[in-house]
């Protein structure tokens, strides 16, 4: 047993110390300088209390107005990646030729890294939605990313593409692990295709719906290589997210210990959410 113990210690400490090095000790040093006014450079910073909170919430409008705008980026962006990620899935796992190739095709663009995909669509949007807006007099696709609205559907269509993919992997394995004959029991009592989905297919569903909202809940809040590639926050910073409003604060305008005390907020506010779901999805899934 003793020796058991120390193999399994063994095996583990390379994960626990190089976690603990990489996230322990940079959160609890983060912690300590949210409370300083650090620029970065200064060895000795001044403690300065609750100030870079107070500042965060009663005099920086643009840390509000980012909060803000993450969170109707990730609503909607978590909403849309669940139901089009499903779809997908129903429709990759029907018998068909070409299935498999069709599931491949559909989980690429995850594969993809947020910056170059940002910079893609970017092109996308800003030239060759223009050129077809011009040749087809169609104004709505004239000038994109250039205002709010259409820097935020920017967003939320690239958002989709890249993540919907990655959960229609997860939608069908589960899809795949729901029995044939509770199907078929379904279609002898009468019910119709909505009401098998409905009643039978979304309920077995829902333990990877719960790691699907889990993982799009993090993945939209924490965005930031597409708001930079796509972007940049702009116009004037109407369309700026809380993870690059962060990054603004500590690496442009040299305020780290201020950056730190808004990456506490965004960690807590993440943290919080994917909780409350974790708990309210799971009461809600259904053995099989």
């Amino acid at each position: 047993m003793k020796r058991s113990k120390v193999r399994f210690w063994l095996f583990l400490a390379p994960a626990l110390i190089s976690f603990t090095i990489i996230c322990v000790i940079p959160m609890i040093v983060g912690f300590y300088y949210a409370f300083t006014n650090w620029d970065g450079v200064d060895m000795n910073p001044t403690v300065v209390g609750f100030d870079n909170f107070t500042r965060m919430f009663s005099t920086d409008s643009d840390f509000l107005r980012a909060l803000l705008f993450t969170s109707l980026v990730a609503v909607v962006t978590i909403i849309l990646v669940n139901a089009v990620g499903l779809l997908l899935a129903i429709f990759v796992t029907q018998k068909f030729k070409g299935a498999n190739l069709l599931r491949s095709v559909l989980f690429m663009p995850n594969l993809i890294g947020g910056l170059l995909l940002g910079f893609t669509w970017n092109f996308i949007f800003t030239s060759v939605f223009s050129s077809i807006g011009t040749a087809l007099n169609l104004d709505f696709l004239k000038g994109w990313l250039s205002n709010t609205e259409t820097g935020f559907m920017g967003l939320i269509i690239l958002n989709v593409w890249q993540m919907s993919g990655y959960m229609m992997i997860i939608y069908i394995a589960q899809l795949q692990h729901i029995p044939a004959s509770v199907k078929e029991a379904a279609k002898i009592d009468g019910a119709n295709w909505w009401q098998t989905f409905r009643s039978v297919t979304f309920p077995l569903v829902m333990p990877a719906f719960t790691i699907g909202l889990f993982l799009t809940i993090a993945n939209s809040f924490k965005m930031f290589d597409q708001n930079l590639a796509l972007t940049k926050g702009g116009p004037y910073r109407s369309t700026e997210m809380l993870a690059l409003n962060i990054y603004n604060s500590a690496f442009a305008a040299n305020q780290y210990g201020y950056a730190q005390a808004k990456a506490i907020i965004f960690l807590i506010v993440v943290a919080g959410i994917g909780l409350i779901q974790l708990v309210v999805t799971k009461k809600k899934e259904v053995e099989m």
